[in-house]
């Protein structure tokens, strides 16, 4: 199971990825689509992870969720449990960090060096984790402490100096956008399939291109860049921004589904985590753009 999130996906969703695919309902006469090549496959009809045979796999259109075979099978308490740990040490690093690295006049240039230093490294251990076929605890929870200093940082610049409470409004809309994905997708408003993913996918290759145009633009042609992170585009961006990452957190839950309906290994959890803390952090660092951008323009 990989990161749905684009800029640590190495190898995208596919059928032959070394993970359940999309479209995993059994066609008559064979089995699963999206099985072949997957590392957990047993020789069994329908499901090929199922002890019961008679279980369906594509949960996301109703079936009863299959009990995991053994203690060794991935659980959403799994899930639960790892994602938490996570996101629990990137707030904790968020909150030392906001406390013991002040931006005030006097220490703003040394605050804002550590978070950007922070924020390389904590990159560098998600690129090494995605590029890993097993989960790596302590590379995740590396990364979440590290990116928790350098958010923590960003987030007091924000909160102190453009808009007061910003760090707060971002935490709640994050939260508003997980929980509205997450009932829109158990409520099957939302349809992962291949068409969605390529559609997200192509989506947000356009979007990253266009940021790190943007930003090259800033850094040896001064001022905003091509105004994409400035004015009433960057706007814009900042809501497709935000909008890419809910549509990074359905592909997030259809990996998990996945995951549980297959049997993956209970280690896949940290992987599972791993991918919707990437996400969520997308999905903050967005909000909290739009709102300085907002905030700047009254």
């Amino acid at each position: 199971m990989r990161s749905s999130n684009p800029v640590f996906s190495r190898r995208g969703f596919s059928r032959d990825n070394g993970y359940a695919g999309f479209n995993t309902a059994p066609q008559a006469g064979g089995a699963a689509v999206g099985t072949q090549g997957n590392p957990y496959a047993q020789p069994q009809a329908g499901n090929p992870y199922a002890q019961n045979p008679y279980a369906q796999t594509d949960l996301q259109h109703g079936a009863p969720p299959q009990a995991p075979a053994t203690t060794g099978r991935m659980t959403m308490d799994d899930v639960i449990l790892r994602t938490g740990t996570t996101l629990g040490t990137l707030i904790v690093t968020a909150a030392l960090a906001w406390a013991l690295l002040p931006v005030d006049d006097a220490n703003i240039s040394r605050s804002y060096g550590i978070a950007i230093v922070a924020g390389l490294l904590g990159m560098v251990l998600a690129l090494v984790q995605s590029f890993k076929r097993k989960a790596s605890p302590a590379l995740i929870l590396s990364y979440a402490a590290l990116e928790g200093v350098f958010l923590g940082v960003v987030s007091s610049v924000v909160d102190n100096r453009i808009a007061s409470g910003a760090a707060m409004q971002a935490v709640i809309g994050t939260m508003a956008v997980f929980a509205a994905v997450l009932v829109a997708y158990k409520a099957g408003w939302i349809r992962v399939n291949r068409r969605f993913v390529g559609f997200v996918m192509a989506a947000a290759l356009g979007f990253i291109l266009l940021m790190a145009v943007n930003l090259l633009f800033a850094v040896f042609g001064g001022g905003d860049g091509l105004g994409f992170r400035s004015g009433p585009l960057g706007i814009v961006f900042g809501i497709v921004g935000i909008l890419l990452g809910a549509c990074f957190l359905a592909l997030d839950f259809k990996q998990v589904e996945d995951g549980l309906a297959y049997g993956a290994p209970r280690e896949e959890a940290w992987l599972a985590a791993f991918g919707l803390t990437l996400t969520l952090v997308w999905i903050y660092m967005e909000f909290l753009r739009l709102i300085s951008i907002l905030n700047s323009s009254d």
